[in-house]
């Protein structure tokens, strides 16, 4: 996990939302060691939800007043999944995200915890909780990038077809730079 941590930027960049109204976010991209190496924590959006509904996704969501990104995202984190604050070391942050259809703008913070914790899903949001291996992103076939658009705006979407899930839109994104930094996605 050092080399991963290393590529990792530890400084704080400001805020720059790409639009007016953009509702600053955060999400917590929580590492630990594993037997396969790094793993990554993710979630999966209840069914329930009127937007993202099953998406895969880091603990995370918007900040509210007075807040920090790294604040956000640890409140996020536990209010989530159980994720005790004080198990958490945030080490830095990725670069940050606009999303086009939710409106966000996504601060990315780095965090380890010190094991493979056994979290649960705590609210109605999250139906699954899992560690992921980062090698698994990195398997034969498993990533591909589709260009998508509407009303004259076009972007690189990245999807990630693991055994059991599908990762893509901004979760998907974080993981590419996430994944660039560390490694050579094939």
């Amino acid at each position: 996990m050092t080399e991963v941590l290393a590529a990792v930027p530890e400084h704080d960049r400001p805020l720059l939302p790409a639009f007016p109204n953009a509702k600053p976010s955060a999400v917590l991209i929580a590492l630990t060691d594993g037997p396969q190496g790094p793993e990554v924590l993710l979630t999966r959006r209840s069914w329930e939800l009127r937007h993202h509904r099953g998406e895969v996704s880091f603990p995370g969501g918007r900040l509210d007043p007075g807040e920090t990104p790294v604040d956000a995202a640890l409140r996020e984190a536990h209010e989530e999944v159980g994720l005790d604050p004080g198990q958490v070391s945030v080490h830095g942050e990725l670069e940050h995200l606009n999303t086009v259809v939710s409106r966000s703008y996504i601060v990315p913070k780095v965090a380890t915890v010190p094991e493979r914790l056994s979290l649960q899903a705590e609210t109605m949001e999250v139906d699954r909780v899992m560690w992921v291996p980062l090698a698994e992103f990195t398997r034969p076939d498993t990533y591909r990038s589709e260009m998508w658009g509407f009303d004259g705006t076009h972007r690189l979407l990245h999807f990630f077809e693991l055994d059991d899930e599908t990762v893509w839109g901004a979760t998907a994104h974080i993981l590419v730079d996430l994944l660039n930094r560390t490694l050579v996605l094939a």
